[in-house]
């Protein structure tokens, strides 16, 4: 036990302690110790000794050997191709045909789905001249597999190699049933014109861009056509793609090279019509190429005319894209009219105009109406003195009449400008019977005003009296109705009738109620304020309760202002709320005791100059402007820069108080030395 123990006491390797445990000075990577060993040649093993084979029967064992051992790779694992390859290949490389051709069937009864095993059979039976043995794997390939076009490549230049090129045609044909890439038409095609076969490749073409229908298909077969000479059959082509693409699916690379084909043809005005025929479908983001393109044709070989035209061209797209986002923005189609009004035909123009007015606004109120009735006096304007058509004038007046909602609002302007528009035809009659008809259906002031004052040109007086006597049933409590229907009795001097009118007009009940007429405006004024917080309405409302003349009419008006200046203390418009504190001020001014004068000139800001980035349209810096910002006593209390920036004015101003002062005592002493 004792002898036990002293051995395994000796077998424990004695551990060395280090006493110096800072690293080396000279370190050793793993690198260093792997080049080492390479150089030194310490991993090499000798090569196997050469074995001669001397008789048959050594070759015959040799062989089963191998074969045994391939056999056992196999067993192992049959789903690893690569030790059938090895094995076929082995067989091969001994002359074994019929044996490797066994190996390769067995392989492919494992997993026909492996393409290099296809490939490595064929290519076989290729190298040992075995055709028909080839011709017949391929053809199991393909058929097993359509959808691998490396078979496909290989059989039919195999096809082609061996010279059958109907056998190769065949095969094509046979893959083109399959619909494959675009790069098995383009061998196909360049197979047929290897051997100048041009209709077939053209046969070829016209179902190759059926199959694959992209537009640089069509250009291929397009340059094609060129290419050998056929340009009535390329331009039929471009012009066959432009009708099957159609306006939806327009792309602008085919409406280039079609221009481009047709400047090699010096078919200029071809190529004119084809860009400004792609132009006026394509979209603005999507034409730029076009755009560039054919700036530089009309560079090189329009004229001034021409050039002018695609700058035209450039804008009208512009206005197309806006009108076409927000077919309601009237401002939009008021500059895309007047661009194609300034260089149109008057069919376009028209075009154009009928386009506008079919955007009826969608609700029936006259504040969305405005901007929109302008398209039409501006259209019945151009019929009238530019295309100088009278009838056309006369429909557009009419139809924009019949579609205005005259019971819910009218345009006096409409009715006027068609009245005028019939008298400068010389259709009196016609004229009257539309102003009849406009007081008929939606009476109004200035249409009364519009009608008398025709009438009063014309001297027709007593139609003057019928009207005013109408104007008055409809408004009796109008003044200035009355004073004008008492002078103009005055003017033709029947006193009269004047002073009956007066004596009518003071009787009125309607004329004695003006405090209903005060609330009602403002109130009228309240309802704005709803809608819009402009300066001007409050200064207005302001005004008018200052005109007033009542009872605390100061007052109300003072506090008009004070909640106004609130109410724009968040407007971004400072020049507004200056405007307002400008007018308060004045009104202080006139009507205000002094405490109320100096209460608003704490409300008046400071005029600071100020310095801004300027950036161009492209958005490359353009420099520094300068420009003047007006800072309120109001904000500058709640934002703590503006305080910090008054404090800093402040105490420079002292400094400067207190340098005159130190100076100021020298001068003193220096006079009266003097």
């Amino acid at each position: 036990m004792a002898a036990s123990t002293a051995a395994g006491k000796q077998r424990i390797p004695k551990v060395a302690k280090v006493k110096n445990k800072a690293p080396a000075e000279v370190q050793i990577t793993a690198e260093q110790l792997l080049r080492e060993a390479k150089e030194r040649e310490l991993e090499l093993l000798p090569p196997p000794p050469q074995q001669k084979i001397t008789d048959e029967e050594e070759l015959n064992d040799y062989k089963l050997r191998k074969r045994k051992t391939f056999e056992d790779n196999i067993r192992k694992n049959r789903t690893v191709i690569s030790n059938w390859i090895k094995y076929a290949q082995w067989e091969e490389s001994l002359k074994e045909i019929q044996r490797a051709r066994s190996i390769y069937e067995r392989a492919l009864d494992v997993d026909y789905r492996n393409i290099t095993l296809w490939l490595k059979y064929a290519e076989m039976e290729m190298k040992n001249r075995q055709v028909n043995h080839a011709r017949n794997i391929w053809d199991r390939a393909i058929t097993t597999l359509p959808r691998v076009n490396q078979f496909w490549y290989k059989y039919t230049y195999m096809e082609e190699m061996l010279g059958n090129i109907a056998g190769a045609r065949q095969v094509f044909e046979r893959w083109m049933e399959w619909q494959p890439e675009e790069q098995a038409w383009h061998s196909y095609i360049n197979f047929e014109l290897r051997y100048k076969e041009v209709d077939r490749a053209r046969t070829i073409y016209e179902r190759f861009v059926l199959v694959h229908p992209d537009v640089k298909n069509w250009i291929k077969y397009a340059r094609f056509e060129e290419k050998h000479g056929y340009f009535a059959h390329a331009r039929k082509v471009y012009e066959r793609a432009v009708e099957f693409f159609g306006d939806e699916h327009m792309d602008e690379h085919l409406y280039v090279a079609f221009a481009k084909f047709e400047e090699n043809q010096k078919e200029f005005e071809r190529v004119r019509v084809i860009y400004k025929y792609a132009l006026d479908r394509i979209s603005k983001q999507e034409a730029q190429e076009l755009f560039k393109n054919y700036t530089i044709f009309e560079k090189k070989f329009g004229d001034r005319r021409g050039i002018e035209d695609i700058i035209v061209s450039k804008r009208r797209f512009q206005y197309e894209e806006e009108v076409k986002a927000n077919p309601h923005n009237y401002d939009a189609w008021f500059d895309y009219l007047r661009l194609v009004e300034s260089d149109a035909e008057a069919e376009t123009v028209r075009e154009v105009y009928e386009r506008a007015i079919a955007n009826v606004p969608p609700i029936q109120e006259k504040r969305h109406w405005k901007r929109y009735i302008y398209l039409w006096v501006n259209y019945a304007l151009y019929e009238e003195l530019e295309a100088k058509d009278p009838e056309r004038t006369r429909q557009v007046y009419q139809a924009s009449l019949e579609l205005i909602p005259h019971k819910k609002f009218t345009f006096a302007k409409m009715w006027l400008l068609y009245a005028q528009f019939e008298i400068r035809q010389k259709n009196l009659p016609f004229a009257r019977r539309a102003l009849g008809t406009s007081i008929g259906k939606c009476p109004k002031n200035k249409l009364f005003k519009g009608y008398i004052e025709l009438e009063l040109q014309l001297r027709e007086f007593d139609r003057c009296r019928k009207l005013y006597e109408k104007f008055l049933e409809f408004g009796p409590e109008n003044c200035t109705s009355w004073i004008k229907f008492a002078e103009l009795e005055t003017i033709l001097g029947d006193i009269e009738r004047a002073r009956a009118i007066y004596e009518l007009a003071i009787s009125q009940p309607r004329l004695d109620m003006p405090e209903e007429e005060t609330e009602r405006t403002r109130n009228l004024y309240r309802r704005l304020l709803q809608r819009t917080q402009h300066v001007k309405v409050w200064i207005s409302f302001a005004q008018f309760e200052l005109s007033s003349g009542k009872e605390g009419s100061l007052a109300k008006c003072r506090q008009i202002y004070e909640e106004a200046n609130k109410t724009m203390r968040n407007c971004e418009e400072k020049e507004e709320r200056l405007m307002l504190l400008e007018s308060w001020r004045s009104f202080e001014d006139e009507f205000g005791t002094a405490s109320d004068k100096e209460r608003v000139d704490k409300l008046m800001p400071e005029k600071v100059k100020k310095r801004r980035k300027v950036q161009t349209d492209d958005g490359s810096d353009a420099g520094w402007e300068e420009y003047y910002d007006y800072i309120f006593p109001e904000d500058a209390a709640n934002q703590p820069n503006l305080k910090l920036l008054a404090m800093a004015k402040l105490w420079k101003k002292q400094q400067q108080e207190k340098e005159v002062a130190e100076q100021d005592p020298d001068k003193d002493v220096d006079e009266n030395e003097s």
